[in-house]
């Protein structure tokens, strides 16, 4: 307590016993020992109050030892098993949390990972990917501004995630223990194979394959990939010392429509510890059509050029530039791109009036929107000479098809005649338009449907930099790729709008996400936020059968279906409310990436440790570790003074003490005639 606390508290006891003084004992006739008691009362009932105004405060110290801490991470996937450390991993994992003098200097905490971060001693050696990365950026979050350091317990081969070897905080010092054999053994190893997922019947695809060799001597390999029993194509591939790598292209037949699967194989008369890597499947889809699209315009711009781009990112799309009056049958195209129509595309609308093609139009400052009026009902616009930027606003309950926002917030403006664009007809609306920050409630891109007949509208030229601007966010053009590919097969499909949408992939790598998301729509074809969906799945080899619902998110409903075994799957979604149904099936590849490793990676997590000033050590090498943990100077316990304010009588017993006595004195007068 302050000095001036306890004046107070002096001053509050002289005033309680001066005003309890006379009050009862001044000028009293009988001066009894009730009179004496009533005063005292009166004392502590003043004096309690006078001390609730005061409210004094005490201050307490404690000293508290703050230990720094260290971080043991253990690699939880299933590599270590293939390398054969399991058993060693959990030993220096115990060596280093049992260890006494450790526990002394560290506050010692546990984790593992795989492809999650948790906090955990208990490891089963099952994680299907490896993410190094997850280690640096939980370990900053969960321990933000202090200085510790971490060992990890690992192979050092990750599978999944961002390098990790720059991903650790500098000034906190890793030391990596390598698990696994560090020596070079002979092995061969396809490490990566490139394939699309669609191919063209009576097409050739290219199959483009990464081999990789480690060893000390000349070798000669056989490169195979076949189908079934059958050899589809053969190469001879010769290593040596200094040339361990090599890049097989090869063009392979689509001869049969619909899923094909293929297996790629290297092979030596050497013998090899793991074998496992010599082999990867692979599989494609083999379309029997293309879809063929026309873009037609009248004037070059550079819009024409970044949707050829983006349409034929797809393989299955096949773009062809006509000017108006050079496009002879339309019947031979599946989709029609109308770019900033004006006059001089009478022939093409009447033309497509009997051809019945889906179209896309974009407009721009070049469009004849009076013209536009007359071919169209679905948006009737009303436009000036002077030219407006428009930026876009995305319809989160756009439910046409599945589309992501791609930060079309942030795409620069496009450029298009000032007016307006009123809804006429079935329009659903992608993107409004906003000019600046003023919203103005007209669509920007929107999707129309008349009869059966699908038509989208852009209304703003210079598309272009959209696409520009989704690279330089996304350092790809996939994102915006994918929004284009979109549209484009929402208008090559001439079917009816379906209440039940299901997107699967036809092929899946084991240990991958595998995941399927579904869309119901009512009657209207609004999205039904009270659908009742499950899915059924069968394995078509052990006709295991597994029910699961699915869950809501967002304007989705999904499963998620990690943990099957490689094989061949058929499945059927049903709507419990309404029976709806949809049948697929899809086929998940045998392929563990864990297993393609014969050694770990001793390179890159040195480069780890000495990036951050630590040190690498193999897994014999745990007793080096602790000495130097523990001699290590950058790592002292702190001393912590915790000062604690609290009031030196608790307000709720101090305010009942006042009530009792208070109570206490008026019984006592009252009993006593005194009132």
């Amino acid at each position: 307590m302050t000095l001036n606390t306890t004046l107070l508290i002096v001053l509050s006891l002289l005033v309680a016993g001066i005003l309890s003084f006379f009050q009862y004992y001044y000028k009293a006739e009988n001066k009894s020992k009730l009179i004496l008691f009533l005063a005292f009362l009166r004392f502590i009932s003043i004096f309690g109050l006078l001390l609730l105004l005061i409210n004094p405060i005490i201050t307490k110290n404690s000293t508290e030892i703050v230990k720094p801490l260290l971080s043991v991470v253990v690699d939880n996937s299933s590599s270590i098993v293939a390398l054969n450390a399991d058993k060693t991993s959990v030993e220096v994992y115990q060596t280093l949390v049992n260890d006494k003098r450790l526990q002394e200097k560290f506050d010692v905490q546990s984790y593992r990972f795989d492809s999650e971060f948790q906090e955990s001693d208990k490891f089963d050696f099952k994680g299907t990917q490896t993410n190094l990365d997850l280690i640096a950026t939980n370990l900053k979050k969960n321990n933000r501004n202090k200085i510790f350091p971490t060992v990890i317990i690992t192979d050092g081969n990750q599978t999944s995630g961002n390098d990790y070897v720059y991903s650790f905080d500098t000034s906190n010092k890793v030391f990596p223990i390598v698990l696994g054999d560090t020596r070079k053994v002979f092995d061969l190893k396809i490490n990566q194979l490139n394939v699309n997922k669609y191919a063209f019947y009576k097409n050739k695809f290219p199959v483009e394959v990464f081999l990789q060799y480690s060893g000390g001597k000349n070798i000669s390999a056989d490169f195979i990939i076949s189908q079934g029993n059958s050899v589809l194509a053969k190469e001879k591939i010769e290593f040596t010392p200094s040339k361990k790598t090599a890049v097989i292209n090869v063009l392979m037949p689509a001869n049969k429509v619909g899923s094909q699967v293929f297996k790629a194989s290297i092979s030596s008369k050497e013998k090899e510890i793991n074998t496992y890597n010599n082999t990867k499947n692979f599989a494609i889809e083999v379309m029997d059509q293309k879809t063929n699209i026309a873009i037609i315009s009248s004037i070059n711009h550079p819009d024409i050029g970044s949707l050829k781009r983006a349409i034929e990112s797809n393989s299955q799309r096949k773009v062809t530039v006509f000017k108006p009056q050079d496009i002879r049958q339309l019947r031979d195209c599946d989709v029609l791109i109308i770019y900033q129509p004006t006059a001089e595309f009478k022939q093409v609308f009447e033309e497509n009036k009997s051809a019945g093609i889906n179209t896309f139009i974009i407009t721009g400052t070049n469009t004849d929107f009076s013209y536009l009026n007359q071919q169209q009902n679905s948006l009737e616009f009303k436009t000036s000479n002077q030219k407006e930027d428009y930026l876009a606003a995305f319809n989160s309950q756009f439910n046409l098809f599945a589309l992501d926002n791609i930060d079309f917030e942030n795409f620069p403006p496009l450029e298009n005649k000032y007016g307006t664009a009123a809804v006429t007809g079935n329009v659903s609306v992608l993107l409004y338009s906003k000019i600046r920050n003023l919203e103005t409630n007209s669509p920007l891109m929107a999707f129309g449907e008349t009869k059966g007949r699908r038509t989208a509208f852009l209304l703003g030229e210079n598309i272009w930099k959209w696409r520009l601007q989704s690279h330089v966010e996304n350092q790809s053009f996939d994102k915006f790729d994918v929004f284009i590919d979109k549209t484009i097969q929402f208008l090559a499909s001439n079917n009816s709008k379906k209440s039940l949408v299901v997107n699967h992939e036809s092929f899946y790598n084991s240990g991958e996400a595998i995941e399927i998301s579904v869309q119901y729509f009512n009657k209207n074809y609004e999205f039904d936020e009270k659908a009742r969906l499950s899915i059924s799945l069968v394995n078509t080899k052990t006709k295991e059968v597994k029910n699961y619902e699915l869950l809501k998110s967002d304007n989705f409903y999904k499963v998620n279906l990690d943990g099957l075994i490689a094989g061949n799957y058929k499945f059927s979604v049903k709507e419990l409310n309404s029976m709806t149904s949809y049948s697929g099936r899809f086929e998940i590849l045998d392929f563990d990436i864990e297993k393609q490793f014969v050694n770990p990676d001793f390179e890159k997590l040195k480069q780890l440790a000495t990036q951050t000033s630590g040190k690498a050590y193999l897994s014999n090498q745990v007793d080096s570790l602790i000495k130097n943990l523990l001699d290590d100077e950058d790592y002292k316990a702190i001393e912590k003074n915790n000062s604690a304010r609290t009031p030196l009588i608790d307000w709720f017993w101090l305010c009942l003490f006042i009530c009792l006595t208070l109570a206490a004195e008026w019984f006592v007068r009252k009993y006593n005639g005194l009132l």
